[in-house]
C-alpha cells in the first residue's frame, strides 16, 4: 500500500513538473567543442528524465543476471522449510489428540525437512511420538538429550519430573523441580513442586525463603503469595509453640497480618497470649475473628481461655460471643453447650432448639439428647434426639482430599499439597446418615411432632418396699446356690406389676398385699403355659424392647427351671405363691428406679427373691443383670454414635505394575 502510494505520489509530481516547464517555455543551447546545439526547454527535460530511467532498468537487468543462482536456491530452500513447519505442525496436532501414526509419520517427514539442530519443536515431537507409543525409554533419553542444550534445559527437566511422577521415582521428581526452580524461579509447576517438597520435610524457613524469591520472579499473584506465607508462618509457629510460645505468637501475627481472620493462626496466638497470662489480649484477638467467622473452635478457645474457671464463668464468656453475633447458630449452641455444663437446663434447651431451627446438624441433636438425660431422664425422649443425630447433616470439620482431621494441619497427608484442609462438612460416605432436602426450620419441627410424651412417674407401694427389704435380709441369710427362675417366671413379671397395683388399692379393706398376688399367681396353668411360649420368639433385631410397665427382662443371662419346682403338690403351691410375692416387689423396684438415686437404683437391682424351703426358685444373679444391661447399652451406643471414617481416595492396585525406569541426576 505504502509502495503504490509513492508511485502515485511520484506520477503526480512529474506531471506537475512537466506541466510547470509547459506554461514557461525556454531555449536551451549547448555548445561543446565547436558544436553548438539547441532545443526547447521541455524536450531537454524529457531527455533527462528518459535517460535516467534506462540507466536504472540496465541495472535491474544487470543485477538480476548476477543474483539468479542465489535467488533459487532461497526460493526452493524456503518452500522446503514451509513443507518442514506445515509437517510439524500436522505432527504436533497428532500427538495432542493421540494419533501415534500420524505423529510418526509427521515426524519422519518432518526430520526429512528441517534441521534438529536448528528447530528444537522436532525434539518435542519426538518425544511425544514416544509417550504415545509407550516407549518411556526412549522419551527419557530424549528428554535427558534436551537437558543438554540450553535452549530446551527447561522443558527437558519438565518433561523428566513428569516421568519420575509418573513412575513413582519421588526423590528424583523433587531432584528435577529443585533444578528448574533454582534456574527460572518464575516457573508455576517447579516452584510448587520444590515448595512441596520442603513442606513435606518440614523444613518452613527454607520453604520460606523459596517462596520469596518465586514471589520476586513473578511466579504467583500478590494474593496469593500472602496466602502461601500465611499458611507457612501458622505451620511454623505450630511446631514452635510449645517450646517457644513468643515466637510462635509472632509469626501467628504476622500470618494474620497478610492473611485476616485466618482462625488456625488466631487460635496459636490466642492461645499464647494465654499462655502468658494475658487474658484480655488473647479474648480480643478472638472477639475480632468472631465477628467475621463463626467458628466453633474459636468459640471453644475463648470460652475455655482461662483453666480452672467454674462453669458460671464459662457461661458469661459464651453470652459475650452470642452478644457479638446474635441470631446465628454457632453462638447459640456454644452457649447450649455452656449452659448445660453449668447446669442450666432451660437456658440450654432454649438456645438448643434455636440453634437446631436455624441449621440442624449431628451435634446440635447429639446436645439435645444430653439435655433430654439430665433434666428428666426419660431415655425414650434422649433416643429420639439420637435417631435424629444419625438423619441429620454431619457437622463441619477440617477436611484434604478426603481425609478428615480433628485440627488444622498445613498439608495434605494424601497428596503433600500446601493448603489443603478447609473447614468443610465431609463427603458423605454410603452408609452415613440421610442429608433431609428440607428447610432446617421444617427439618427440626418435624423432629419435635416426632418427640414421644415424658413417662407418667409412679408411686411406691409401701408394702412392696418393706417385702423388698424383708428379702434382702434373707438374701443375706441363705447359704448355698439360688436354682434360676424358669421362663415361665421372667414372663409373669408384666402380670406381677399389674397384680402389685391391684393389691396396694386393697389395702384400705386390709387385704394384704402378698395373700392378693398369691391369688392371682395361683391362677390355671393355661395361661402361665401361654406367657411361658414368649420368649421363645427372636428379639427383634439388635433392639430391647421395654414392657409396657417399663420392666426390663435379661437377654444375656439362661433361664432354666428348677426340678424341684415341680415335685409335689404343696411344693408346688408354696413355690407359685413365693413366686407371686418375688414378682410383686420386683415391680415395686422398676417403678421406684426412675426416680431415685444411682446408689439406690443399684441396690434395688441387686435385690433377690428367694423363699426357703424345698421348692424355692430366685430371680438371676445381679451380675448377670449387670453384665447384659452392660452389653445393651454397648450397642446402643454403637448404633447412635456411628464411627464416620475419612474417604478412600480410590488407589486402584489392580493393574499390572509398571517397571521404574532409572532416571540419571544431573
Amino acid at each position: 500500500m505504502i509502495r503504490l502510494l509513492v508511485f502515485v505520489a511520484l506520477v503526480l509530481a512529474l506531471g506537475f513538473g512537466f506541466a510547470w516547464l509547459a506554461d514557461r517555455p525556454g531555449e536551451l543551447m549547448v555548445s561543446w567543442q565547436g558544436q553548438q546545439i539547441e532545443m526547447s526547454l521541455m524536450v531537454a527535460v524529457a531527455a533527462i528524465v528518459s535517460l535516467i530511467a534506462a540507466v536504472m532498468i540496465l541495472w535491474w537487468l544487470i543485477r538480476a543476471l548476477v543474483t539468479s543462482p542465489h535467488s533459487l536456491r532461497r526460493y526452493f530452500r524456503a518452500r522446503k522449510r514451509d513443507r518442514g513447519y506445515q509437517a510439524l505442525s500436522t505432527g504436533l496436532i497428532a500427538a495432542g489428540a493421540g494419533d501415534a501414526i500420524t505423529a510418526k509419520r509427521m515426524s519422519k517427514r518432518t526430520q526429512g525437512l528441517l534441521n534438529a539442530d536448528q528447530e528444537p519443536l522436532i525434539h518435542l515431537l519426538e518425544v511425544q511420538t514416544a509417550l504415545i507409543d509407550r516407549r518411556s525409554d526412549a522419551a527419557r533419553q530424549q528428554f535427558e538429550a534436551m537437558v543438554e542444550d540450553p535452549e530446551t534445559r527447561l522443558l527437558g527437566l519438565r518433561g523428566l519430573y513428569l516421568e519420575a511422577r509418573r513412575q513413582g521415582a519421588d526423590e528424583a521428581a523433587r531432584h528435577y523441580a529443585e533444578k528448574a526452580a533454582e534456574e527460572a524461579p518464575r516457573l508455576a509447576w517447579a516452584g510448587e513442586a520444590a515448595l512441596a517438597s520442603r513442606t513435606l520435610d518440614g523444613d518452613w524457613d527454607e520453604s520460606l525463603r523459596l517462596l520469596e524469591r518465586q514471589t520476586q520472579a513473578g511466579a504467583y499473584k500478590k494474593k496469593d503469595a500472602n496466602r502461601k506465607k500465611a499458611v507457612l508462618l501458622t505451620a511454623r509457629a505450630k511446631e514452635r509453640f510449645d517450646a517457644e510460645p513468643e515466637a510462635a505468637r509472632a509469626d501467628a501475627q504476622s500470618a494474620l497480618r497478610l492473611e485476616p481472620n485466618f482462625v488456625p493462626a488466631a487460635l496459636i496466638a490466642a492461645k499464647a497470649y494465654f499462655r502468658e497470662d494475658k487474658l484480655r489480649r488473647g479474648a480480643r484477638l478472638l472477639e475480632k475473628v468472631w465477628r467475621e467467622k463463626q467458628h466453633p473452635m474459636v468459640a471453644e478457645t475463648y470460652v475455655h481461655a482461662r483453666f480452672g474457671d467454674t462453669p458460671e464463668d464459662e457461661l458469661k464468656r459464651a453470652l459475650k460471643l452470642e452478644s457479638i453475633r446474635p441470631h446465628h447458630a454457632e453462638s447459640l449452641f456454644t452457649v447450649a453447650r455452656a449452659a448445660l455444663n453449668a447446669r442450666r437446663l432451660d437456658l440450654a434447651r432454649e438456645k438448643a432448639e434455636a440453634a437446631a431451627r436455624l441449621a440442624p446438624r449431628e451435634s446440635i441433636y447429639l446436645l439435645l439428647a444430653d439435655i433430654e438425660e439430665a433434666a428428666s431422664g426419660d431415655q425414650g425422649r434422649a433416643r429420639h434426639w439420637l435417631s435424629q443425630a444419625l438423619r441429620a447433616p454431619r457437622d463441619p470439620a477440617w477436611t484434604a482430599d478426603g481425609y478428615v482431621s480433628e485440627d488444622w494441619q498445613p498439608i495434605s497427608p494424601v497428596t503433600g499439597r500446601l493448603d489443603a484442609f478447609e473447614w468443610k462438612v465431609p463427603v458423605e460416605r454410603l452408609s452415613g446418615g440421610t442429608i433431609e432436602h428440607e428447610a432446617p426450620e421444617a427439618s427440626f419441627e418435624r423432629a419435635v411432632a416426632g418427640l414421644p410424651p415424658l413417662s407418667a412417674p409412679r408411686r411406691t407401694d409401701p408394702d412392696a418396699t418393706k417385702a423388698v427389704g424383708g428379702a434382702e435380709r434373707a438374701d443375706r441369710t441363705l447359704d448355698g446356690e439360688a436354682e434360676e427362675v424358669s421362663p415361665a417366671a421372667t414372663a409373669d413379671a408384666g402380670a406381677g406389676a399389674s397384680l402389685s397395683q391391684v393389691a396396694a388399692s386393697d389395702r384400705n379393706n386390709g387385704v394384704r398385699a402378698e395373700s392378693t398376688v398369691a391369688e392371682a399367681a395361683a391362677a390355671p396353668p393355661a395361661a402361665n403355659d401361654h406367657r411361658a411360649a414368649a420368649p421363645s420368639a427372636k428379639p427383634d433385631s439388635g433392639r430391647s424392647e421395654e414392657p409396657a410397665d417399663n420392666t426390663t427382662t435379661d437377654e444375656g443371662a439362661a433361664s432354666r427351671t428348677s426340678p424341684a419346682s415341680t415335685t409335689g403338690g404343696a411344693q408346688t403351691s408354696a413355690s407359685v405363691s413365693a413366686t407371686g410375692a418375688g414378682l410383686a416387689t420386683a415391680a415395686a423396684l422398676d417403678g421406684e428406679k426412675r426416680r431415685e438415686t444411682e446408689d439406690d437404683r443399684r441396690a434395688s437391682a441387686s435385690v433377690e427373691q428367694k423363699v426357703s424351703g424345698p421348692g424355692t426358685t430366685s430371680v438371676d444373679k445381679r451380675a448377670d443383670g449387670e453384665q447384659s444391661a452392660q452389653a445393651d447399652s454397648e450397642d446402643d451406643d454403637a448404633e447412635a454414635f456411628p464411627q464416620h471414617l475419612p474417604d478412600d481416595p480410590g488407589v486402584d492396585e489392580t493393574g499390572p505394575e509398571e517397571k521404574k525406569q532409572k532416571f540419571r541426576l544431573f
